[in-house]
């Protein structure tokens, strides 16, 4: 493959995506939907999307639009499964802990035709929060099981429509915001850093093509105050999500967090949600997931699984056979209690919880991470656990 011929100083998405199929470029006010979305800061990007935060000139109110590369089609799975939420809203409480679409359209650029999303506008995830408020790099006890209850209360929601996430990890629960409407459009500005602007240019000084932006902007996240850790959070990023009629083949969860029916290629239900919530939960109240994160393969996971579960399955025993290195690691008799209370309790950490609270936080991750799907305690089944139950730490 040919290095793409663009450059840029912000190191935002990557340029070689503003092609057909790909990206679509957008510039600070601009207008979608025929005029009805204007943009006016840029909240994010993934691979397969720009997220922007847009003033609807219509209902006067503040949103998120996320615009899909061209690629993805007019129907994603996504936008079925938000459209399957959105026709179930609720008394279930877990509705108010999932993300809301407000709007869906089509635009038509340059690359093509993509699919925007409209949403409520939410304040910063969870590893931001803990980047820029908690030097030892965990929160708060008492947020961090309310973090907890609310994510299980959305899963719930999720599970009970026979939705699931699909990519459930601490990057995608976000804390909500008080609402941004009545406040001056300049206001809310002063909530995010100016935006950042850098110019796009071609290596060889030619002009740049149709699909180009001139521009990128680096995404701003909201200031995070005392109040923004009181506030409910949501789940959100519905970009791997599925019905039971969509079931997908594989899913791209992060590794670290992917269920090992995933990794062994078995079938996928939303079940899968339930182990990644288990590392989740661990992750919430220790500061790290309960396996390995960096630079890890799928064979030093399953080890690790193997070392923390128990025995595999039989019907994957022989890719597994297939997947082990020749310089198999011993395993060292920790177990997940032990390496949990290991984890939690570091002299440099500080710890609210207490080795009580943390065996019943044991016994719980317990029920989720097992390898049969069908084994995993539900949702319901772990909100009405013992460790939900315990006096909140100070």
């Amino acid at each position: 493959m040919e290095p793409h011929p663009y450059s840029c100083t912000i190191p935002a998405e990557p340029l070689h995506r503003y092609r057909v199929g790909g990206y679509h470029p957008v510039y600070l006010g601009d207008f979608l939907k025929d005029g009805r979305y204007r943009i006016i800061h840029k909240l994010g990007f993934g691979g397969y999307s720009t997220v922007w935060l847009a003033k609807d000139e219509e209902l006067q109110r503040y949103v998120a639009v996320k615009i899909a590369v061209a690629e993805v089609g007019l129907e994603s799975r996504e936008l079925q499964v938000l459209r399957v939420l959105s026709a179930n809203i609720s008394t279930h409480s877990g509705s108010q802990h999932v993300v809301q679409l407000l709007d869906d359209f089509q635009h038509a650029g340059p690359n093509g035709t993509h699919t925007c999303l409209v949403f409520e506008v939410l304040g910063p995830n969870i590893p931001t929060v803990i980047d820029a408020r908690f030097a030892d790099g965990r929160l708060p006890g008492k947020i961090a099981r309310r973090v907890c209850k609310h994510a299980l209360l959305g899963l719930d929601f999720l599970h009970q429509h026979q939705v699931g996430h699909g990519d459930l990890h601490t990057g995608n629960i976000a804390f909500t915001l008080p609402s941004l409407d009545p406040m001056p459009e300049e206001e809310v500005l002063k909530q995010l850093p100016t935006p950042e602007i850098g110019d796009v240019t071609r290596l060889d000084g030619k002009a740049l093509g149709p699909g180009v932006p001139k521009y990128l902007v680096w995404p701003g996240s909201f200031r995070i105050s005392k109040t923004t850790l009181e506030n409910p959070i949501k789940i959100i990023d519905f970009g791997e999500s599925f019905t039971r009629d969509t079931r997908p083949k594989t899913l791209h969860t992060p590794l670290a967090v992917r269920a090992p029916e995933v990794i062994f290629e078995d079938d996928i239900d939303f079940r899968v949600d339930l182990w990644s919530m288990g590392c989740m939960i661990f992750e919430l109240v220790t500061g790290q997931p309960p396996f390995d994160s960096l630079m890890t393969t799928k064979e030093i996971l399953v080890s690790e699984m193997i070392q923390f579960v128990g025995e595999l399955p039989e019907r994957w025993q022989r890719k597994w056979a297939l997947m082990e290195k020749e310089e198999s690691t011993d395993p060292d008799g920790l177990t997940l209690q032990l390496w949990l209370e290991e984890v939690y309790f570091d002299d440099e950490k500080t710890a609210d919880f207490t080795r009580e609270d943390i065996r019943e936080l044991g016994a719980l991750l317990r029920k989720l991470l097992r390898f049969q799907p069908t084994a995993r305690s539900t949702t319901t089944q772990v909100l009405k656990d013992d460790w939900f139950q315990s006096p909140q730490p100070d």
